[in-house]
């Protein structure tokens, strides 16, 4: 890292393509800027817990790792996509786990589902898209966290995540609750893909 009066370079990862073939590239570029940032508290995006596991497995223990998933029936009525055993195997490692409404998709999706008029909250998720789906959901499990109260909106954090299956993006954000998402701050691109979807 340069670093001048003006302006500091920060070095980040850019892959050709989304989706899971990054996770490892990213989880290695998180743990090393958490080091150099002393930050102490990371947030990722899981749905059957895989990513969340190799998250945990590659900090070291003081680490507080937050793993937010899917909300039940996101797929289909009733169903939770990280199972009960999983659950309580990252909750063994000292995963917190957290399941519920996500940011941009709770009421709003619900009624362009009835009425097919999209609402503030996904318009919100389809503009960050054009920095790509991993960015998305970095902020909205960030802002999820923070309304869960897991994070505080006055530390830094890492969110990570990803399009589809593991992880392609990595922030370095300043939290804060869905009802004040413009104070939310990105500090730090540490890794996207290159283009948006």
């Amino acid at each position: 890292m340069t670093a001048s009066p003006s302006f500091s370079e920060i070095p980040c990862r850019y892959f050709p393509k989304p989706g899971p073939a990054n996770t490892e590239a990213v989880i290695e570029a998180v743990v090393r800027r958490a080091r150099e940032l002393s930050i102490d508290r990371v947030i990722v995006a899981t749905c059957s817990g895989r990513t969340a596991f190799e998250v945990r497995r590659s900090f070291d223990p003081s680490l507080k790792v937050i793993a937010v998933t899917h909300v039940t029936g996101f797929y289909e009525p009733n169903i939770q996509e990280l199972s009960e055993e999983d659950r309580r195997a990252l909750q063994a490692e000292g995963v917190e786990v957290l399941t519920c409404a996500h940011a941009f998709g709770g009421v709003g999706r619900g009624v362009r589902n009835r009425v097919g008029t999209y609402q503030i909250d996904e318009i919100m998720a389809y503009t960050l898209r054009i920095f790509g789906q991993g960015t998305k959901v970095a902020v909205e499990i960030a802002l999820m966290a923070a309304d869960a109260g897991l994070v505080r909106s006055d530390e830094d954090v890492i969110s990570v995540g990803g399009t589809g299956q593991g992880a392609d993006t990595a922030l370095v954000l300043r939290p804060t609750t869905s009802s004040h998402f413009f104070d939310l701050r990105i500090r730090e691109v540490i890794c996207k893909p290159e283009g948006g979807l």
